[in-house]
């Protein structure tokens, strides 16, 4: 029975998946506009993150959506089809979760970011834009 289950779910997302990667495409917000001098003090911040994704995750695709509307040049690691990745996130992270955001500091160390609620909020503290007065 199991066996039957993961064909359903795998036969779904291969359904799904591209309808929720147009809709992801189309609902995409409108990037903030920084001075470009404040626009690479974020990208040389950015330099240190790493996004763990599955492609047609709902909750990745809220991440992604997070990142696009802070105009943030994150990396993005697919944790899905790239073995090396999936392995990395495993090691680091101790489990296959994603999305998660890898930190790592000026030292060199490494935290470990999951739920797409905790990583955006995160990417708002560290990214956002204060509100106007």
């Amino acid at each position: 029975m199991k066996p039957l289950i993961r064909l359903f779910f795998k036969s779904l997302r291969l359904v799904l998946g591209p309808f929720m990667l147009l809709a992801h495409r189309l609902r995409l917000p409108k990037g903030i506009v920084r001075p470009p001098a404040e626009q690479q003090a974020i990208d040389a911040r950015t330099r240190n993150l790493a996004l763990y994704h599955f492609p047609t995750c709902p909750f990745c695709l809220k991440t992604r959506r997070e990142i696009h509307r802070l105009s943030l040049d994150i990396e993005l690691r697919d944790a899905r089809n790239v073995e090396a990745h999936r392995a990395a996130l495993v090691a680091g992270g101790g489990k296959p979760q994603v999305p998660c955001l890898l930190i790592t500091d000026a030292a060199g160390r490494q935290t470990w970011l999951y739920e797409s609620d905790a990583i955006n909020a995160w990417l708002n503290r560290e990214f956002g834009t204060a509100p106007a007065a």
